[in-house]
């Protein structure tokens, strides 16, 4: 195999970097790793995974990404006031803390805190990174065909993905009231 295709295992060198260029991420970061994938499988973002077949071992580039074809476009409908009463610990929340939501059906969503008033808390369920732009500098250090093992793996990963991926918003059925706030997680 010489070209990223379906069933290709890859690895990647990566620095992302925001619209600004800002670094976001990075392999080279003391705690980063290359991304390590199967192609195919929906393991990146859209927008980037599409864009790299055809790549080669040793190949390097600058990757655009829409936000559209990253992480989406920022959804309002995602922001959410939630009584302050309902958080593990009211007095403690402060913006920039997360929480893990959990719907009555058992769908779980990261909550980041926005804002903080008396009564009220402003989440947002929305990425990080919606509605940014994004360049990918990457590397292909390593490509050869996926082991079977690996392709099995990533076949189902696929498909816990697409059965996670119900998002809450006014229209999806749950009532926003009772989505229960759970563990903080540390930033």
């Amino acid at each position: 195999m010489t070209t990223i295709q379906a069933n290709a295992f890859v690895v990647l060198d990566y620095v992302l970097k925001d619209s600004e260029g800002e670094v976001v991420d990075s392999s080279d970061d003391e705690d980063g790793e290359p991304i390590r994938y199967v192609h195919g499988y929906g393991m990146l973002v859209p927008g980037l995974e599409v864009r790299l077949k055809g790549l080669s071992k040793g190949d390097q580039r600058d990757i655009h990404v829409p936000a559209a074809e990253a992480f989406g476009e920022h959804d309002e409908e995602l922001v959410l006031e939630v009584d302050r009463a309902e958080f593990p610990d009211p007095k403690a929340v402060a913006v920039g803390d997360e929480f893990i939501a959990e719907a009555p059906d058992g769908d779980e969503a990261v909550m980041h805190v926005v804002e903080v008033r008396d009564d009220v808390v402003v989440v947002d369920a929305n990425h990080p990174l919606a509605g940014t732009d994004l360049v990918y500098s990457v590397t292909v250090r390593e490509l050869r065909p996926a082991t079977a093992e690996e392709i099995e793996a990533a076949a189902r990963e696929l498909e816990e993905a697409e059965d996670a991926a119900h998002v809450h918003g006014p229209d999806c059925g749950h009532d926003p009231s009772l989505v229960q706030l759970g563990k903080k997680l540390d930033n």
